[in-house]
């Protein structure tokens, strides 16, 4: 009896000992974890006080920063951008928004890498603040339209592998014009058809392929939409479509090429009936004699008129002056 009590009395001891080992690890850890992020937090502070942006400035940038370090985004490439931004004179309220969006992205569950990479593609390329902006504003919206077509194609029953990189493949398509409809029956069908991620990707950089061929041949959205619906209604196998789209591709731009050279060069004379300014002669019309300027009265020379010119054959010569 009494040795069963000291096994309970040890069982207890130890259990208290583990239960403190372990809350002592936590403590540990999380201490380590707010140092390294204090240290990551002065770094980023003694790289905005180095640049020209103002106190308040300085701490809405590193309140924006802290955040996305907190949501999970690295401290290379947070510091990076502060550091691209100060170098390329961007204003606070740019630099903020940028973070806005890659906040936004990656609070949504949404892969931020390629945010993140087409950002430092616009610093090395000494792009525009709003051009920069407004390039990972519209990927940031292909992102959220990629994950809705997966989630309407897992909605109707496909058990669709590689979530992250099947957004990144279709928000890529989606960055070149492809559309919506076409993209959603690539997933299903890809899918149904067994194809791995691979294969739905190289088929997903064809349409990509396809798509900004039409666009280059004057095709406009909706144009290159319909194409590309009559295409998937023709078949069910994508091998069989991508081939139907490309054939309808060389259709089109052979018929445009052809109407294109064949078209009646434009004329000369502009729409009020006159050559541009550059010409140096008065335009007149065959068999016309050439308009005089109107309210300007005829220039008298004072001398013996030149003979008139013999009238054409078939012509009534003019009547006899009084």
């Amino acid at each position: 009896m009494t040795l069963s009590k000291n096994k309970n009395k040890f069982k207890l001891i130890f259990s208290l000992i583990t239960l403190l080992a372990i809350f002592s690890l936590a403590i540990s850890a999380f201490a380590a974890e707010t140092a390294t992020m204090d240290e990551q937090l002065e770094q980023l502070t003694n790289i905005i006080d180095s640049s020209s942006y103002s106190a308040f400035q300085s701490r809405m940038i590193l309140n924006t920063a802290q955040d996305l370090l907190e949501s999970g985004i690295s401290f290379e490439d947070t510091k990076n951008i502060i550091e691209n931004s100060a170098e390329e004179s961007f204003d606070a309220y740019s630099v903020k928004k940028v973070f806005d969006i890659i906040l936004d992205t990656q609070q949504e569950g949404l892969p931020t890498e390629s945010l993140i990479n087409k950002v430092n593609e616009g610093f090395a390329k000494n792009a525009d603040r709003t051009i920069i902006i407004s390039v990972i504003s519209a990927k940031a919206e292909n992102l959220k339209k990629a994950v809705e077509i997966l989630n309407k194609a897992r909605q109707e029953g496909l058990e669709v592998n590689g979530g992250e990189e099947m957004v990144r493949i279709l928000a890529d398509s989606l960055e070149n014009d492809v559309p919506d409809e076409s993209l959603s029956w690539l997933l299903k069908t890809g899918t149904a058809e067994g194809k791995s991620i691979i294969e739905i990707s190289e088929v997903s950089e064809e349409l990509s392929y396809f798509s900004l061929l039409a666009a280059d041949s004057g095709l406009s959205l909706e144009e290159i939409s319909l194409l590309f619906k009559k295409a998937i209604e023709s078949s069910t196998n994508i091998d069989e479509i991508c081939e139907n789209i490309q054939t309808s591709l060389e259709t089109q731009i052979s018929t445009a090429k052809t109407e294109t050279d064949g078209a009646v060069k434009p004329s000369t004379t502009t729409l009020s009936g006159t050559l541009p300014t550059s010409s140096t002669e008065s335009p007149t019309e065959v068999g016309e004699t050439p308009a005089q300027e109107a309210g300007e009265a005829p220039t008298e020379t004072g001398g013996t008129p030149e003979p008139s010119t013999p009238p054409e054959e078939g012509e009534a010569p003019p009547p006899p002056e009084n």
